[in-house]
């Protein structure tokens, strides 16, 4: 699993802009998977927290991380994040180490 690079993203809505941001995130899944460098990505939304979301993903590389960040459809998401998201993003990077299952 070398090099493997892990994202987990906690991102919350604005009061009663949960559902159009979890529109757009889940608009980021059919793109995001078909990019060559994806593993996985995933998004989830808090049992207790209707404005809480979270993204998991999974990339064969920094590289391939970058280039995820400059394609069209997140940057669309990107300039939009001031109307959509309370605070700052909370963005955590982790290094995979154990082996992915089948």
């Amino acid at each position: 699993m070398k090099n493997k690079l892990t994202v987990i993203a906690f991102i919350r809505a604005q009061d009663g802009r949960s559902e159009e941001l979890g529109k757009r995130l889940l608009s980021l899944v059919e793109p995001s998977r078909k990019e060559p460098g994806c593993i996985n990505y995933d998004v989830h939304l808090s049992n207790d927290d209707p404005n809480l979301w979270c993204m998991y993903e999974n990339w064969r590389s920094q590289a391939d991380l970058d280039a995820h960040f400059q394609t069209p459809p997140l940057q669309a998401l990107v300039s939009d994040l001031a109307y959509l998201v309370e605070g700052e993003l909370d963005m955590r990077y982790f290094s995979m180490r154990s082996e992915l299952t089948a």
